[in-house]
């Protein structure tokens, strides 16, 4: 091998980026979860895959959970484990302690690590899917700063970077606004509003008093617009910190009667513009 070949090929092996395999029973909630949200954080890092030891179909209430956190759910799919044989990993984790009893020695892996998180599918409380999305995301959170801390300080550009730099105490000022609060509300449930939807919701009069609260939202990067016309839609920043989004999700998932009369008045306002007109 001559000295340039030698030189590009070190190169790719330095630039590769290390490959994660989620393993889980079914592929259907846990693993469908991790690889979303690892290939959210440290795309420009990692390769990121889940499998299931008995696949079976991905859970709509998984793909409900990561869309309302504002994660990528376009190319999930549950697969079986056996489409990855041969395959070398950096890191083979489990979520479950079946899948680590099936797989205890992983082949052609540099790392195995064994989580457990319960089943969302049979756990009991409220909002089981959104509470196990948060401990994963926790524990990756931990995982990248524990596996690959000097990779990430050398990140740059990158829109997690910008966002992880809220403020938790403006954050929570923005909340004790009750026209600011039940915007965050509404804008979480029904995923974008514009701001006529939610003069009519709050029963304002006044277009400058509610624009001057949504755009305390806008600086404080909580909510994010787009200008399609004459319209403007607002909704939760999809790059916002996961516990930030929690907050709010749980917040609304918890208080729906603390907005039931703004979501009347949504719902019998007339000439409500057609977003489907407007995807952007």
């Amino acid at each position: 091998m001559n000295n340039s070949i030698k030189n590009e090929t070190t190169q790719e092996v330095q630039n590769a980026k290390q490959k994660v395999l989620f393993l889980c029973t079914g592929n259907s909630a846990r693993s469908q979860m991790a690889e979303a949200l690892l290939r959210h954080k440290a795309d420009d890092i990692f390769e990121v895959y889940s499998a299931g030891t008995s696949p079976e179909m991905v859970d709509p209430r998984t793909i409900e959970a990561l869309s309302k956190f504002g994660l990528d759910t376009q190319n999930l799919q549950s697969k079986d484990m056996s489409e990855f044989a041969g395959i070398n990993f950096d890191y083979v984790i489990t979520l479950c302690d079946k899948a680590n009893t099936e797989c205890r020695s992983y082949p052609h892996t540099e790392k195995q690590l064994a989580w457990d998180f319960p089943d969302p599918k049979t756990r009991s409380g409220h909002n089981p899917f959104s509470a196990t999305l948060n401990e994963l995301n926790n524990r990756l959170s931990m995982f990248l700063l524990v596996e690959e801390k000097k990779l990430i300080k050398l990140k740059e550009s990158n829109d997690n970077d910008k966002i992880e730099n809220i403020d938790p105490i403006e954050f929570y000022k923005t909340l004790t606004d009750n026209i600011r609060l039940k915007t965050l509300m509404l804008t979480h449930y029904h995923g974008e509003l514009c701001v006529c939807e939610l003069m009519t919701a709050l029963d304002e009069d006044s277009q400058p008093k509610v624009s001057r609260n949504l755009a305390v939202l806008k600086k404080a990067n909580i909510l994010s617009d787009r200008k399609h016309g004459k319209w403007v839609f607002y909704r939760i920043t999809p790059e916002l910190p996961l516990w930030a989004k929690s907050v709010i999700a749980e917040t609304t998932e918890n208080n729906v009667l603390l907005i039931a009369e703004e979501l009347q008045r949504l719902n019998a306002m007339n000439n409500r513009p057609n977003k489907a007109n407007f995807c952007s």
